[in-house]
């Protein structure tokens, strides 16, 4: 058995985009991936999250999975354009009534609700006015924590305001692989900014609101040199300073990485007082390391429109499993970072959470609808076992939350990736929980048994 107290808390993470459907219902506006999944050849499959898992619609039965499954904590994500379709001004009181009656449903069941406010899909009027580019963005996201925290704040046991800024930044502005499909190059290190700056004026209104915890779901990766040369060790130094510290050391710290400043807005420094507003504890999620070097190589997931504005390369990490997304499978990777978060920011850290962590393998039903998915057990337990090693090495870990609940709309992937505790048929809409749901039950209850 994984070594943890019995206070450790256990959840799992879904996003709206993601499994919620009902995209035209009840007065939503649209986001930016209702226009990504418009344009051909965005998407894998070229479907869409119109309807994903229906969640929306099916919210009574996917609580009852999660109190199947004994999680205390669930951490889902609000849809921006559900309760302001515009971005800023009116709001539209039948979305913030569905996440009012799925709060309820999770209190009533004692399940803590965790809504990050943020992941990822931008009202399509705001990306239209510039997006994350434009300040206005964040002061707009102040505006629309003000009003869920008003209606919610009273019944949610831990807000996340922005989930991983630095994939937005990459993938969204600089790359343009997953929605708002710009390519900006180094151009979107801006956004890097705003989307910090949106995070702080969150804070600021749940505070305001009587949050009883905010904290943060950034996402980071241990940078690893591709050898122990000078250059790619400066190289791995930048790309960790791009990838990790961009984002981490302006809440944690209050500064920006210095060989970065020349990017930034002029006024930055002006805004790290309120990016760096305390929090209760710090989210981070984890999915494998990033082996970097300051030579041209394969490139592995950093096109050429960045990689050419920043001397660094990212390279495959080679000589470890591989899940059906062609990550690689290290656990103690998760271990490295929470003990280098740990060291890096010492006193100023408060407890942390693994905000997400999960794999993805396409096992579905067999002929007698059992999904023996092995390999995510196998990935689970690793994760967890190096969670608990963290923990012995003076991370102060509190809690975990598995990604994800259900098989859902993967992205720019659409329905091809499966990472869910329970298998969805996304034909006709049908939940089986798979072996690693039975698994993750029993861990959790025999964590709490000790």
């Amino acid at each position: 058995m994984v070594a943890l107290p019995p206070d450790f808390l256990f959840g799992v993470s879904t996003a709206s985009y993601q499994i919620e459907g009902a995209v035209s219902e009840d007065g939503r506006g649209r986001s930016v991936w209702d226009d990504f999944c418009d344009t051909p050849g965005t998407i894998l499959d070229g479907s869409s999250g119109a309807v994903a898992c229906d969640s929306y619609h099916r919210l009574g039965e996917d609580v009852a999975a999660m109190v199947d499954l004994g999680v205390e904590a669930y951490r889902f994500s609000i849809a921006w354009p559900r309760v302001i379709p515009e971005g800023r001004g009116s709001v539209n009181q039948a979305g913030l009534d569905y996440y009012d009656r799925l709060v309820d449903a999770l209190c009533e069941k004692g399940i803590k609700p965790c809504p990050t406010l943020f992941h990822w899909d931008l009202p399509s009027p705001l990306e239209a006015a510039g997006g994350w580019t434009e300040r206005a963005t964040a002061e707009a996201f102040g505006e629309y924590a003000a009003v869920v925290a008003a209606r919610l704040a009273d019944r949610v046991a831990m807000w996340f305001p922005v989930n991983e800024p630095n994939v937005v930044t990459f993938l969204g502005y600089a790359f343009g692989t997953h929605a708002p499909g710009r390519q900006l190059g180094v151009g979107a290190i801006p956004v890097a900014h705003h989307l910090l700056l949106g995070h702080g004026l969150a804070v600021a209104a749940l505070r305001a609101a009587g949050a009883a915890a905010v904290g943060s779901a950034n996402n980071h990766s241990p940078i690893w040199a591709a050898s122990q040369s000078p250059e790619d060790t400066a190289a791995a130094s930048l790309a960790d300073a791009v990838y990790n510290r961009l984002y981490a050391d302006p809440i944690l710290l209050g500064t920006y990485p210095e060989i970065l400043a020349g990017l930034l807005p002029p006024t930055a420094a002006d805004d790290l007082p309120t990016i760096s507003a305390p929090l209760d504890f710090y989210g981070f999620n984890y999915y494998n390391p990033t082996l970097v070097a300051a030579t041209p190589g394969d490139d592995h997931g950093a096109p050429t429109a960045f990689a050419s504005g920043m001397p660094f390369h990212i390279r495959s990490v080679e000589g470890y499993p591989r899940t059906e997304f062609d990550w690689p499978v290290v656990p103690d990777g998760l271990r490295e970072i929470a003990v280098q978060l740990t060291q890096r920011y010492a006193d100023r850290l408060p407890p942390m959470y693994v905000t997400e962590n999960g794999c993805c393998y396409n096992t579905g039903p067999d002929e007698t609808g059992r999904v023996a998915d092995a390999e995510r057990i196998a990935f689970l337990d690793s994760h967890l076992a190096a969670l608990a090693a963290a923990r012995e090495q003076g991370a102060p870990l509190a809690g975990y939350f598995c990604w994800s609940l259900m098989d859902n709309f993967e992205w720019a992937e659409g329905y091809t990736k499966r990472f869910g505790l329970v298998h969805v048929d996304f034909d006709t809409l049908v939940r089986t929980p798979k072996d690693s749901f039975g698994w993750y039950r029993d861990l959790i209850a025999s964590v709490r048994a000790s």
